[in-house]
């Protein structure tokens, strides 16, 4: 079994102005002495223009979200197709902030995703539970639910990346234990290898409350193959740090 490449991916989320953005774009894409992919995902007014930041680097290009149709009339929304033109090759969907701010179901990630495909790109799909389902005993339950009506059937370990992220988790400093999260990567696993020809080689991120302090012991879990990185993805040296740390 080929192992997967880890990839770590910072998720700016609805921070950075033009001259902020460009500036740890360009300390990011400075990287060397890193064994992993590195992916930024800025939000989407400062795409086009970190793209040409980074181009020859070895960073990717990343947007936070896309719509499921490739042209219309939805105001305010953004296609694959336009992202794709934008310079990205990633697009996460399903984040926890998009389910629960913007009331998005398993069917519509799950659009979202195809919609990734259709364009090229690859989809970042994220799952994970709430404190709530955490504390009564649901973790496995919804997670299992969430990557079975999430992702796609066509999805291969060429254009779809999972990422759990427990709800709990994001932004608070607190993280499940190392035995938590090797459970739930674990399943997920599981479950790819079951459903996936390639299933054993799809990546699948942590995410929650990942920094530069605890990187090195959660991406020696067995089944984790990275990071998705939110706030300390905002300070190039944390962020690099967490690079660093993927063997």
């Amino acid at each position: 079994m080929v192992m997967p490449r880890p990839l770590v991916a910072g998720n700016w989320k609805m921070n950075g102005l033009r001259a902020d953005g460009v500036a740890l774009s360009r300390a990011v894409a400075a990287i060397d002495n890193v064994d992993c992919d590195v992916l930024i995902c800025p939000p989407a007014t400062l795409l086009t223009e970190i793209a040409a930041s980074i181009a020859g680097s070895p960073v990717a290009l990343g947007a936070q979200d896309c719509h499921a149709e490739a042209k219309g009339a939805h105001t305010g929304d953004v296609s694959a197709e336009m992202l794709k033109d934008a310079g990205c090759r990633f697009v996460i969907v399903g984040h926890s902030e998009r389910r629960a701010n913007h009331g998005e179901t398993d069917a519509q990630v799950r659009a979202k995703a195809e919609a990734a495909h259709r364009a090229g790109l690859v989809a970042v799909v994220c799952l994970g539970e709430t404190g709530q389902e955490r504390d009564e005993g649901k973790t496995i339950a919804v997670v299992t639910r969430q990557l079975g009506e999430s992702v796609p059937a066509a999805a291969t370990a060429a254009n779809t990346v999972i990422a759990y992220e427990p709800v709990w988790a994001i932004g608070t400093g607190r993280t499940p234990t190392l035995a938590e999260i090797a459970e739930v990567h674990g399943r997920i696993r599981a479950e790819l290898s079951a459903r996936f020809r390639d299933g054993a080689e799809i990546r699948i991120l942590y995410g929650g409350s990942v920094n530069a302090r605890n990187a090195a012991e959660i991406l020696r879990i067995s089944d984790v193959n990275g990071a998705l990185v939110g706030g300390a993805s905002l300070d190039a040296q944390s962020f690099l740090a967490i690079c660093r740390s993927a063997v």
